[in-house]
């Protein structure tokens, strides 16, 4: 049964509250507050018992999908359990109830905690230094590319293009248009990789860097990336990973062992904080030695056992954030990594590219698999045999709700027709990738056999589906009153 709006449980009169008696004397409103900032008339809103709202709102929370009730194997997008003991530490009070405008002395141990996030981060990803400020992946590479244009400005010219692979997410060339570069798309070859061929031909004095997902947004591992790297160094470009995949790394490569001169990282990702539906995220960048002085400000700098805010970094690209950072994603992510261990760490990235092969293995005779090549912690299928039948990714994304999974990530990387890009993550079982296999089979089978049974999924999810044009074009996300709707 549909959910009702809490303005459909109103009843005049009913209130779900009980307040003291005054203990101060009554005072008339317009006493209080001057007349101009007061309302002409009262607010319309919904009058219900306090057992309606508890209702209401757990009644909303059980049509919600979230991590803790399924499994989402969004590509990309790393969306695995996260452990609740990260939700003990980042509520301890110590974490909880500080302001980043304290003074340095009051919060030596949250600045602490980031000192040594940033050393452990530096570790994983073979990096000399961090910062924690950026508030999330896109961000990061913004502060990234910063960095970048002020390496090449200090060499007296800043270069005007970046490069991207035709697989880059979205982000990539949104972030080198902001940081005021040129976008400039390098195709895939024949395995999915970077070609290099057509690499080297665009690439020349005017080109900052070159921006690389790896393992790319196919799944693949860019094998080539002792080439990519010298051919980047001839004409003094940068190279710059974009971390999304980074869950697939830990313990195993290191990027600065691989060249990379900065990598942003996915704490909500890769170290196991809730996100999703905009936030909230944390972006930090590691960068290697050559690039330490543009770091934003300020640095943590640790001096004996006390902690300090450095902000003499005269070729720092300033502040990039409000205050320091998004710091409950910092403190969920350092209990994750204490958690862990190296060991752990590395049977992460272990478990999350057995899960991505053995889901393949499964699901490869029933879909397009368009890059045969052996993927990693994620890998893209096609919906072109389906459709044939008439039935779209989108209808396969649709059917999946009816049986109680979240949809994977569809029509990305753009380089594959009807893609369906899936990251079962490492914290799924095998029973949960089992019943996940099964589903797709079977819809599989359905696209042949009845094609129309997909076109008008989900029919069991509270809302049927949706028209997503009138949606776009007629955006309505809240509830509003009849008198105010007239």
């Amino acid at each position: 049964m549909p959910e009702k709006l809490i303005f459909e449980l109103s009843s005049p009169g009913r209130t779900g509250y009980t307040l003291p008696e005054l203990d101060v004397p009554e005072m008339a409103v317009e006493d209080c507050i001057p007349s101009r900032f007061l309302r002409k008339r009262e607010p319309e809103l919904p009058e219900v018992a306090e057992n309606d709202v508890i209702r209401h709102f757990i009644g909303l929370s059980r049509l919600n999908y979230h991590v803790d009730k399924g499994f989402y194997p969004l590509g990309s997008c790393t969306m695995k359990y996260n452990p609740k003991v990260n939700e003990v530490a980042a509520r301890m009070e110590g974490f909880a109830a500080i302001h980043p405008h304290q003074d340095p002395e009051d919060v030596q141990g949250a600045l602490e905690l980031m000192y040594e996030l940033e050393r452990y981060l530096c570790e994983i990803v073979g990096m000399k230094a961090a910062s924690l400020q950026p508030a999330a992946g896109a961000h990061g590479e913004l502060t990234g590319l910063m960095l970048i244009r002020a390496y090449h400005e200090d060499r007296g010219n800043p270069r005007k293009k970046v490069l991207l692979p035709d697989s880059a997410h979205g982000t990539n060339p949104a972030s080198a248009t902001i940081s005021g570069y040129q976008a400039v798309q390098i195709r895939s070859n024949e395995k999915g990789l970077i070609d290099l061929e057509d690499l080297k031909a665009h690439l020349d004095e005017e080109v900052a860097a070159l921006m690389l997902t790896n393992p790319n947004t196919l799944g693949l591992f860019e094998s080539q990336i002792e080439e990519v790297k010298a051919a980047l160094d001839e004409v003094g470009a940068l190279l710059y990973m974009d971390g999304a995949n980074l869950n697939a790394l830990l313990g195993i490569v290191r990027p600065g062992d691989l060249g990379f001169d900065v990598v942003h990282i996915n704490l909500h990702k890769t170290f196991s904080t809730p996100h999703g539906g905009g936030g909230p995220g944390s972006g930090p960048i590691a960068v290697s030695e050559r690039l330490v002085e543009y770091l934003p400000v300020p640095r943590i700098r640790k001096d004996g056992e006390k902690f300090s805010l450095d902000y003499d970094r005269p070729k720092s690209v300033g502040k990039i954030s409000t205050f320091f950072g998004n710091f409950g994603v910092m403190v969920r992510a350092f209990t994750y990594i204490r958690m862990m261990g190296s060991d752990g760490l590395k049977q992460v990235s272990r478990n999350a590219i057995l899960n991505a092969n053995y889901l393949l293995e499964r699901l490869k005779p029933y879909y397009d698999l368009p890059y045969p090549t052996r993927p990693m912690h994620e890998f893209v299928l096609s919906g072109n045999r389906q459709k044939k039948h008439g039935v779209r990714t989108t209808d396969i994304a649709k059917r999946l709700l009816d049986f109680g999974f979240h949809a994977p990530t569809i029509y990305f990387p753009l380089i594959v027709p009807e893609a369906l890009m899936i990251e079962p993550t490492d914290t799924e079982s095998k029973e949960t990738l089992d019943a996940f296999a099964d589903a797709m089979i079977q819809i599989a089978r359905e696209a042949e056999e009845n094609p129309e049974k997909l076109k008008e999924a989900p029919v069991t999810t509270p809302v049927s589906r949706l028209d997503e044009a009138r949606a776009a074009r007629d955006l309505r996300i809240r509830w509003q009153p009849e008198s105010v709707m007239s």
